[in-house]
């Protein structure tokens, strides 16, 4: 069965708001929420990026039983694996089960603020698997050392874990991760319908959860939607490798002075105002393979969208 869930953006939110549209997500009936783990916002105009962890401590107190999942973290560059699994260990603990743990090979935006560099897609892998062994030895509770190619644990332990597994799911863009997902992950997780990276994933034996995200913007008229996501995601319209590579807010605002409002009209972001064409896009999502679908609202009107949504689109869709 198809679970249906809203996003928390946390580059155009402040951590109260983030809480709250967790709360008003619940109440609207939405299956799960996932929240962005972010240090930089993708463009300025955004505006937020409050720190991941701390945010899901105050949503596990403030929600009683929708799921709850990061969409997704880097566990290799800006922050040590360790570090990372004890954050998790913990927000899972508060969670009690109703929390899933997206990992990706993230983008040099957020990763290069330690001056560590960036380095290439392969490597970046490489570290992500080494990252992911480590925090699943911690998660045991056991003792842990660790002497890898990457990264060094020495005599390190984790009290404060759940008794049950954390599912750690995998984002994948291509070919090579949906692989690399299918053998390390407990799911996969992607933005926007892609077929053919589900297809690779399951033909490499990969299983569990299939996450897609959906972009979308809901105002009164389509003009309104189409200048808010213009002004406020143009870095959505940015294609090719830029996402992994621009190193800060200011260079994705520069790289989005090619975008045109025309490029967003006739991209993948929902601008129309009919939820005929939010029902459309999750089933286009769920023949494509995935049965987590998430809708990302763009802009300062959440409880607009949440109203819209729970009102227009999910009667629709039972």
């Amino acid at each position: 069965m198809t679970q249906i869930g809203y996003t928390l953006s946390s580059e155009e939110h402040s951590p109260t708001d983030l809480v709250d549209h967790a709360s008003r997500a619940e109440e609207a009936g939405f299956d799960f929420v996932s929240i962005s783990d972010h240090f930089h916002p993708w463009v300025p105009q955004q505006g937020h990026s409050p720190f991941v962890w701390s945010t899901l401590g105050a949503i596990a107190n403030a929600t009683d039983e929708i799921e709850v999942g990061v969409g997704v973290t880097c566990p290799t560059v800006r922050i040590h694996p360790v570090n990372v699994a004890h954050a998790v260990g913990t927000v899972a603990e508060l969670f009690d089960g109703r929390f899933t743990f997206g990992v990706g090979t993230g983008e040099n935006l957020n990763e290069h603020v330690t001056g560590e560099r960036w380095p290439e897609h392969d490597v970046r892998l490489e570290m992500l698997e080494e990252s992911m062994d480590v925090m699943r030895e911690l998660w045991t509770g056991e003792n842990t050392s660790h002497h890898g190619k990457h990264y060094t644990v020495e005599n390190a332990k984790l009290f404060t874990v759940p008794d049950d597994s954390i599912p750690t799911v995998v984002s994948a863009f291509g070919p090579k991760t949906a692989k690399m997902a299918a053998e390390y992950g407990d799911g996969l997780w992607c933005s926007g319908p892609q077929e053919e990276v589900v297809e690779e994933f399951e033909d490499a034996g990969g299983e569990g959860p299939k996450y897609c995200q959906l972009h979308a913007c809901y105002q009164e008229t389509e003009e309104e939607a189409i200048d808010t996501v213009y002004e406020l995601w143009p870095n959505g319209a940015i294609g090719g490798e830029l996402a992994q590579e621009l190193p800060s807010p200011k260079h994705f605002e520069q790289a989005a002075e090619m975008v045109e409002r025309e490029d967003i009209a006739e991209g993948s972001t929902i601008t129309e105002p009919d939820p005929q064409r939010y029902v459309e896009s999750i089933e286009e999502a769920v023949d494509a393979g995935y049965d987590h679908v998430y809708v990302h609202q763009i802009g300062p009107d959440q409880d607009l969208f949440i109203e819209f949504f729970e009102e227009e689109v999910m009667p629709k869709l039972e």
